[in-house]
């Protein structure tokens, strides 16, 4: 790849991994709609990287906090913070167990464009749905076991591409009653660890199939989509209270009406 499709691709990472419109479906799209080559294992290692160090840097205190109460839980201290924590780990349980066995059936049957047509379509719908009917009341501090399993396999279901991680875990979410804010902060956190397995199964498979590796368009990806993903979490939590989810339905509905028309 060349200097204007690493930094096209690595924004396109950074800005859709926590915006509730698939990160999967345009890093799928893009080469489809502009013919360029595959960016290969190697570069989606890098802009995950580069995604994952961001949403750890702007959740550093809160990491810290948790990993400390987590930690002091083995000893019997029970605080807000450690209950976040498990709920993380509950949460994360659900996707590693798909994505181990449903791995190679999704990027072989399930990477088409018409089905990323109607996911983006029908679950923009339910953020819509859940954005509007959730109660909005319940903040971090109130997730318990129940939430966290049942967010964790809606985010499971997010493997699908076109359906958008972050965006099907704030409609589960927000279908629970937790505020936009509390959603959202849920789902960032809910991401690492599920960035980091990723990251790990993407990795080995590179070391099974070694490839050329262009370093310094890969090092500039990691760059890009981690600057370009810190910024979009800062101003993403800062406006829902504003805006609300409904932009981010109008632009999935689109999204997947125009790909039904390019290639119905």
């Amino acid at each position: 790849m060349d200097f204007f499709q690493t930094v096209f691709l690595a924004l396109v990472q950074g800005i859709t991994e926590f915006l509730p419109i698939s990160s999967s479906a345009h890093l799928i799209l893009v080469p489809v709609l502009t013919d360029w080559p595959d960016q290969g294992l190697a570069f989606d290692v890098a802009v995950h990287l580069g995604s994952l160090v961001a949403v750890i840097v702007y959740f550093r205190h809160e990491l810290l906090r948790m990993t400390l109460a987590g930690l002091g839980s083995f000893r019997g201290q029970w605080n807000s913070d450690a209950r976040l924590a498990w709920a993380v780990v509950l949460g994360t349980i659900p996707v590693v167990l798909a994505g181990l066995f449903a791995k190679s059936y999704i990027e072989t049957v399930l990477r088409s464009p018409l089905v990323i047509a109607t996911t983006a379509i029908v679950f923009g719908l339910a953020l819509w749905w859940a954005d509007v009917t959730g109660r909005k009341v319940r903040t971090e501090d109130t997730i318990g076991w129940r939430t966290a399993l049942f967010v964790g396999v809606a985010q499971a279901i997010a493997l699908i591409p076109g359906t958008s991680r972050s965006g099907i875990t704030i409609t589960a979410g927000l279908m629970l009653g937790l505020t936009r804010e509390a959603a959202a902060r849920f789902s960032f956190l809910l991401s690492i660890p599920t960035l980091i397995a990723a990251n790990v199964l993407i990795a080995r498979d590179i070391v099974r199939e070694p490839g050329d590796i262009d370093w310094t368009m890969t090092l500039l990806g990691a760059a890009v989509a981690g600057i370009s993903a810190y910024y979009c979490i800062a101003f993403f939590i800062r406006l829902l209270s504003r805006t609300g989810m409904l932009p981010y339905v109008i632009y999935r509905v689109v999204l997947g009406l125009f790909l039904f028309w390019v290639f119905w």
